[in-house]
């Protein structure tokens, strides 16, 4: 069986530091911080007090007054991302067979605004059952792909997944697969996430795995550093438009990268923390690189998963080190969330869209706020403090989520 080769021809992003990829691509090369004091509700009583918060991002620039209250902010979030690479790519005009046209949407915890509104507006209540008749369809974590499908009038194969972190990047490998096997022409794949909510920081806090540097927020986020306590959540989103390269060509799309391979494992371990010395992580990016028909040593960039936690931040570098043996110093690393903070399921697209970025560009994002040098974590080139140019033909970018569920996904530049 011929596989099709698979190209991304479309970009949107909506982030802590940007609203538009463009902008969150700027901010990037800048070392910006997206993190402060929460400001969605009063957390003065919370461990932590901060977080990653979108900032000028209004719902009534993209929907009707309606609409904004029939849709979770996870949705509305997932829909301006995805306008904008469907826009990006030109998916919209009468060229694009609908039909051939499909969805695959990634969130960690979906609609939990509302089902935390519901839930306590029922228990604050008089005991009578008056839910509203929105709050399955705001809640359930699918419905961001059938909004996007909807609005667009796409056709094609439409469904969730849900990897915790790493569900846009399980969205994007589903993706990729529904075009190899000529499934699909087009795919709109990516992921969002709104859990900066009482309910999540809580739960979060309790767990110890968020950062309670609320004197500092902008340096909070410190992956790979001796200091790190955790990881700051953020919000927003991720999409991107995957395509079959032979019909991106005869409709003139721009095409960014090739997505050439894709990593999927287990830990098998534990249900939050990964495998110490990063099995899992290692065998995704291994897979990765032997689907793309690359070598080891073919591999000029790895955009980590980089959480800021006290385990996380030394399994990954162990499984960095340990697959490219001596090649691994000529990788640049480095760490997104330094800057976006966690977007727990739409950080695996959105760092994806960095790292086709870093490839188009030649440029490699910075990690911030590193400080000190951890002993037990492997020393490596993560890029620390400022971008650094250089040309990247072959990347990878890794997402882990709860469960041990480990995604890697491979990039190569396309050239014609």
């Amino acid at each position: 069986m011929n596989l099709k080769r698979v190209v991304i021809t479309g970009i949107g992003a909506l982030t802590p530091i940007g609203n538009t990829a463009k902008d969150f691509w700027g901010a990037l090369l800048e070392g910006v911080s997206g993190a402060g004091l929460i400001t969605r509700f009063d957390a003065e009583q919370f461990k932590c007090k901060i977080a990653c918060e979108l900032k000028g991002f209004d719902p009534s620039a993209h929907f009707s007054r309606k609409d904004c209250n029939r849709l979770d902010a996870y949705s509305q979030y997932g829909i301006v991302a995805a306008d904008e690479a469907v826009g990006d790519a030109h998916l919209d005009e009468d060229c694009v067979r609908k039909e051939r046209v499909g969805v695959i949407w990634g969130s960690g915890i979906g609609g939990v605004q509302t089902l935390q509104w519901e839930c306590v507006d029922y228990a604050l209540g008089d005991g009578s059952p008056r839910f509203s008749p929105y709050f399955v369809p705001k809640m359930i974590a699918d419905i961001c792909a059938g909004h996007i499908s909807i609005r667009h009038g796409f056709k094609g194969p439409n469904y969730a997944t849900v990897a915790a972190c790493a569900s846009s990047s399980a969205a994007i490998a589903s993706a990729f697969d529904m075009i190899r096997l000529g499934r699909a022409s087009v795919m709109v794949a990516g992921g969002s996430e709104a859990a900066v909510i009482e309910s999540s920081i809580g739960g979060f806090s309790a767990m110890q795995a968020l950062s309670t540097r609320n004197d500092d927020p902008l340096t909070a986020s410190r992956p790979f550093d001796k200091g790190r306590d955790g990881f700051v959540l953020g919000e927003g989103a991720g999409a991107v438009v995957l395509e079959d390269l032979e019909h991106a060509l005869a409709r003139g799309a721009t095409v960014y990268a090739e997505v050439t391979g894709v990593g999927l494992s287990a830990d098998a371990y534990h249900i939050t923390a990964s495998h110490p010395d990063g099995d899992g992580a290692y065998e995704a990016m291994r897979s990765a690189v032997v689907e793309s028909g690359m070598e080891l040593k073919d591999v000029d960039h790895v955009n980590t998963h980089g959480t800021s936690t006290p385990i996380g931040d030394v399994s990954e570098p162990k499984a960095v080190a340990r697959l490219f043996g001596e090649h691994a110093m000529r990788i640049n690393l480095n760490a997104t969330k330094s800057m976006t903070g966690h977007l727990l399921g739409a950080a695996g697209c959105v760092e994806s869209i960095a790292t086709v970025l870093a490839i188009r560009h030649g440029i490699i994002p910075p990690t911030i706020n590193h400080f000190d040098d951890d002993e037990a974590i492997v020393p490596l080139n993560f890029t620390f403090h400022r971008a650094q140019e250089r040309r990247v033909d072959f990347a990878l970018c890794n997402a882990f989520g709860f469960g041990g569920h480990n995604v890697c996904i491979a990039f190569r530049k396309y050239n014609g």
